[in-house]
């Protein structure tokens, strides 16, 4: 069936993270995935093991012209109610088998929370065929860090950095000649005036190297934004 993605530490759901944007990893890596899954999850609710056979990167259906069906992999492990370390994989294709491309991605996460204190840290790293049947592959990566804070019951902050680089263009095309190598930081600010209601609002940043983003019509390398949202689950 169609189930959310066996990758990353960030719901499609804003409100269940710690921030009100999602990360450039999120982003950028599947949100949901169709096909087939097994777990497995430990007596003691310690460990869980999964094998997936996907459609695809993020596919309702294969890739038309592709006879080749994808696989993945999760290992989850909560030695207590504050940490959770998490290691996923993709190893498929997005392409129809006269350019078939292998693809190859690692994720790999840890949440850390302790009394009104809340820590992820996580990091990407995929390699995708340079040309078809090659042995050489373009890389890209993503490191990411969030922590939050719990001032009361009602209100909360975040913070986030994180970092992208794939200079090929494998998963990120700026539509020039430069390479998408861009950092980004952001400050989140919660407020939950009801157990099923919250109010964010995040100011976020990107830099780059390269005049990659537009304000208005001109060529820019930083692009900055504030965001706000009321999420109300019924």
């Amino acid at each position: 069936g169609i189930m959310g993605s066996h990758i990353g530490f960030e719901s499609a759901i804003s409100k269940e993270g710690y921030t009100l944007t999602r990360s450039m990893s999120a982003e950028n890596s599947p949100y949901f995935e169709s096909g087939g899954k097994l777990s497995y999850t430990s007596d003691n609710g310690k460990w869980l093991i999964s094998l997936l056979v996907p459609n695809g990167w993020q596919r309702i259906r294969r890739v038309e012209g592709s006879s080749l069906l994808s696989s993945g992999a999760q290992v989850q492990w909560k030695p207590n109610s504050r940490l959770t370390l998490n290691y996923s994989n993709f190893i498929g294709t997005d392409q129809p088998d006269t350019a078939r491309l292998m693809r190859y991605f690692h994720n790999v996460y840890g949440i850390y929370e302790l009394g009104k204190w809340g820590f992820i840290a996580g990091f990407d790293f995929g390699m995708q065929q340079v040309s078809k049947s090659s042995s050489s592959c373009n890389t890209w990566y993503t490191p990411t860090l969030i922590t939050r804070y719990r001032f009361s019951g009602k209100w909360a902050a975040a913070a986030r950095v994180e970092y992208y680089q794939d200079r090929h263009a494998v998963i990120v095309s700026t539509r020039t000649t430069d390479p998408f190598e861009t950092a980004g930081c952001s400050l989140n600010l919660d407020f939950v005036p009801a157990p099923n209601a919250v109010i964010r609002l995040e100011a976020r940043t990107f830099s780059s190297r390269y005049a990659i983003f537009l304000q208005g019509a001109d060529p820019a390398s930083r692009n900055t934004a504030i965001t706000t949202s009321i999420a109300i689950t019924l």
